[in-house]
């Protein structure tokens, strides 16, 4: 017994290269971060092998929502369980639950059956990020602590952005079931290498299970709120209902947590003004960051008349912007502080998204993949900024807690951000194109004059789609300057 406790405080003590520890914990957060998006270009063939209609394709996105939902709603509490139970064997764990989910959905007899396994799969995948971050600032330095920060962001972000390139290649080489069992052994590298880590339990502090039950449900409340449509069209009574359970259940949750010991939602986060100046510029981050993304693609495929993948191409310069500048962003912060660069972060993105609401139908490079990296730098560096003083202002305690709810701050600005923008946009583009007749042929009406009306019927079209699109980038820089003004009050640590 005293050989075993000799060897774990050797292993507890020594110092292991910094680019070890981040390799592991960055390629974590890149495979869960994956499956994120990795199959959406499988779709198709999805719907094929398990006998989905296209009449049922309203049903097939919640194999991505499915996926959302459960990685949004289980992060706070396995943020606390690793506070409590260690990091590293919690991130095992998860790795575990990760890899039998992954392994329902390789076998999927049905689409029920996929949605569900999808939830399973995400629970795992939702600790990635959050405990990575908590994990990566316990092994480096407090200098380092910003650059970790930031190659886990960056990780996080390349993955969700190779994600469809990845699905698609898997498809077009085996199937799309091969798109999961992979996940196992990239799982199981990252779970056998996690064991070189030491693993810092506080046995003596709790988790408050019951807090965890109802901040699941109230989260799940509102993101089903959000993602089924209906919040701003008022069409539909669904989103309503989960709203009002969903705020009852915040009135329940702030009664049991005054009455917990140790809550888990700890009321010293909430009292923190740099906790919560760091939530609100996350979830407004979030609103302007799913703009730009649904946008950029669906602008170049419909009006621009470009292939699916060409929007894709367009959206990776945005995206692979974003990964560069987490990592700068992360190199920087100890230096000129969170507030500095997160300000300065904001004014990019405002600066790309303004620029790139001016396009025309003509637009081309160099402008286009400027103005789109310029706007995905400023969204990267305020990945490590952000995080840095949300988890700084929790304490070891409370350290994981905190970087999960960053997180779902984010993801509930970006569901925040496309329920908005669908029903806005909608709405908004039937204004525009309120006046315009589609073209009939006339009785008696030569071929040539019809034709004419027809091409200016289409023209004018694509001139409201164009003024929409625009109108939406610019609605995404004022968030990113709107953003600017809680970000002024992340102090420098």
């Amino acid at each position: 017994m005293k050989w075993v406790n000799l060897r774990f405080m050797l292993r507890k003590h020594r110092t292991l290269p910094i680019p070890f520890v981040l390799s592991i914990i960055g390629f974590g957060a890149f495979v869960t971060a994956l499956d994120q998006t990795v199959v959406v270009t499988a779709l198709p063939q999805v719907m094929l092998d398990l006998r989905v209609p296209i009449s049922d394709l309203d049903h097939v996105s919640w194999i991505i929502t499915a996926y959302l939902l459960g990685y949004t709603v289980a992060m706070p509490v396995i943020g606390r369980l690793g506070d409590v139970y260690g990091y590293v064997r919690v991130y095992q764990v998860s790795l575990l639950i990760f890899c039998i989910g992954t392994s329902l959905v390789a076998v999927s007899s049905n689409l029920e059956w996929m949605v569900g396994a999808r939830v399973v799969q995400s629970i795992g995948g939702g600790a990635a990020v959050p405990i990575g971050m908590a994990l990566a600032t316990t092994m480096v330095s407090d200098s380092q602590r910003g650059f970790a920060l930031g190659i886990v962001g960056a990780s996080a972000e390349a993955g969700s952005m190779l994600g469809p390139v990845y699905g698609g290649a898997i498809v077009e080489a085996l199937n799309w079931r091969w798109i999961f069992w992979l996940n196992i052994p990239q799982s199981m590298v990252i779970f056998l290498a996690l064991f070189w880590l030491p693993n810092q339990s506080r046995m003596e502090d709790k988790v408050d299970y019951l807090g965890g039950v109802i901040l699941v449900g109230m989260l799940l409340m509102f993101s089903l709120a959000l993602s089924i449509g209906g919040l701003f069209t008022f069409d539909s009574l669904y989103p309503f209902v989960f709203l009002v359970v969903g705020v009852g259940l915040v009135i329940f949750l702030v009664m049991v947590e005054a009455r917990v010991y140790q809550p888990l939602l700890a009321p010293v986060l909430f009292r923190s003004w740099a906790f919560l100046t760091a939530n609100a510029t996350q979830v407004l981050v979030g609103v302007a960051l799913v703009i730009a993304m649904v946008t950029v693609p669906f602008m170049a495929n419909t009006i621009m008349g470009k292939s699916s993948f060409t929007g894709g191409l367009w959206l990776l310069r945005l995206t692979g912007a974003i990964s560069i500048g987490a990592v700068i962003g992360g190199l920087l912060v100890n230096r000129v502080g969170s507030r500095l660069l997160t300000v300065v972060g904001l004014g990019l993105v405002a600066l790309g998204m303004f620029l790139v609401s001016g396009w025309d139908l003509d637009v081309g490079d160099p402008e286009l993949t400027m103005h789109l990296m310029v706007a995905g730098f400023g969204f990267g560096l305020v990945v490590a900024p952000i995080a840095l003083h949300a988890i700084g202002s929790a304490g070891d305690d409370y350290r994981s807690t905190a970087a999960s709810l960053v997180v779902v701050s984010r993801v509930m600005g970006m569901t925040f951000g496309m329920a908005g923008l669908s029903a806005w946009g909608m709405d908004h583009f039937q204004v525009l194109t309120s006046g315009l007749e589609f073209s009939l042929v006339h009785p008696g009406e030569a071929t040539g004059v019809f034709q004419s009306r027809l091409t200016e019927y289409s023209a004018n079209v694509n001139f409201a789609s164009l003024q929409l699109f625009q109108q939406f980038f610019f609605v995404a820089a004022i968030i990113s300057i709107i953003a600017m003004v809680p970000a002024l009050g992340m102090k420098r640590r």
